[in-house]
């Protein structure tokens, strides 16, 4: 926490703002998707990404030296690479389903954490925290409607988003024993950016300058997102704003209905809901054993 104190106040403004901004970067990345490859488009926003972090690094207390120094840089490189893995398929999901229906089901990635950390971290998960599990796991099968008529498998890539994101939520965790938020801060976008530029270039595609300039548009969102939530998490504790993040749900979902004309169906009104009281619910309790 940085001087400022525990700004609870600020730091939701903060996280809502952090959500709103997210939210508009889902309609960009998905109107660019859906008119270029996702691997082209995901490319460029880390460059401006990569460019942000090694800023932000080289004007830290110990300069891009500190930055760089881990004893566990391949834990960190592969953080950086699920990460950018994610946000492929995440795009790819906005793409297939829609934003409502991807955010609906994305927003199940805190539950995976929690029944992830015991095996992978070996933190104890009690009874009650498993079952908010359960309740959102039926709230993602509300969502993704298994069992009527023929199963959409294209319904599972928002789930495999959350799933990618939630392990690479726990990876943070866990190199954040030894190493410092900026350390893997600054692996998370130059790994990212390395990895997806030797892939992306192969699907280099000519873009029209208006859709350069929503290309533009969606690196700023990018960079002013994690900005804000940075900030956000410099003037409050991580327990008291979290909750305010389930806010990207909403501006996800007005963006698609707004924008896209995705269709809000009663099964995703309930089953998001669902997933948010089971995921408030687990925040909370581990805001009180904390």
């Amino acid at each position: 926490m940085s001087g400022q104190g525990n700004n609870v106040p600020l730091g939701i403004t903060l996280m809502i703002l952090t959500t709103m901004v997210f939210g508009g970067q889902d309609a960009l990345s998905r109107h660019l998707a859906e008119e270029y490859n996702v691997l082209m488009v995901v490319m460029i926003r880390y460059w401006f990404f990569a460019a942000f972090v090694i800023a932000l690094a080289a004007r830290g207390r110990e300069g891009l030296r500190g930055a760089v120094r881990t004893a566990q840089s391949w834990l960190q490189i592969l953080r950086g690479v699920l990460l950018v893995g994610e946000i492929c398929v995440a795009i790819l999901a906005f793409v297939l389903l829609g934003l409502v229906e991807s955010t609906a089901v994305f927003i199940s990635y805190p539950l995976l954490i929690a029944a992830l950390s015991g095996p992978l971290l070996g933190e104890h998960v009690g009874w009650r925290r498993w079952v908010a599990i359960g309740v959102g796991f039926i709230g993602v099968m509300i969502i993704l409607q298994p069992g009527r008529g023929v199963f959409n498998p294209a319904a599972l890539v928002p789930l495999l988003a959350a799933f990618m994101f939630a392990v690479y939520g726990l990876l943070t965790r866990y190199v954040a024993r030894k190493d410092r938020a900026a350390t893997s801060f600054f692996y998370t976008g130059v790994s990212g950016a390395v990895v997806i530029t030797l892939i992306g270039l192969w699907f280099w595609e000519p873009m029209t300058a208006v859709d350069w300039g929503w290309m533009l548009l969606l690196c700023i969102t990018g960079v002013t997102g994690h900005w804000l939530l940075i900030r956000c998490y410099e003037v409050a504790e991580a327990s008291a704003v979290q909750p305010f993040a389930y806010f990207q749900l909403m501006f996800s979902s007005l963006m698609g209905i707004w924008i896209f004309g995705d269709v809000l169906r009663m099964g995703v009104v309930v089953g998001a809901a669902l997933i948010v009281a089971a995921g408030l619910f687990t925040l909370w309790r581990e805001r009180v054993k904390g």
